[in-house]
């Protein structure tokens, strides 16, 4: 692939179809589309379908978080592949912050739990999902 357009979308929806209306009037031959957040991924999928476009098939879109608006456009075949960005770390952090604050020993790389989804793991996840 070749990144022939970059440009943030502020993490909203609506800057992410914004860009997006302006990337598909400047280039209709986008063949793949990254945001780094589900919003700006799902506002993009506005602008896809407004162009008469298939989301998940006429271009390809991979996105950041997994929160539940994106994992249902993931399970539903408009976006193909979400990289999970948890926001349930704050309470790993907070353990880790009272810890040095009482002059404990922590380690040095603590690792978290994220993981990535396809459409098939959306859909077995989404009944539970939390966010």
């Amino acid at each position: 692939f070749k990144v022939i357009a970059s440009q943030t979308g502020e993490f909203t929806r609506a800057k992410g179809k914004e860009v997006m209306e302006a990337f598909l009037k400047a280039n209709p031959k986008i063949d793949v589309l990254y945001a780094h957040n589900d919003d700006m991924g799902l506002g993009a999928i506005e602008a896809i379908e407004a162009a008469g476009k298939k989301p998940g098939v006429d271009i390809k879109i991979i996105t950041v978080d997994a929160v539940k608006d994106g994992m249902t456009a993931l399970a539903g075949g408009k976006i193909n592949f979400i990289v999970e960005c948890s926001p349930l770390l704050g309470p790993q952090l907070m353990d880790l912050a009272k810890k040095v604050l009482k002059g404990e020993t922590v380690p040095t790389r603590v690792l978290t739990e994220e993981t990535t989804f396809t459409p098939e793991q959306a859909k077995a996840v989404l009944p539970e999902r939390k966010y």
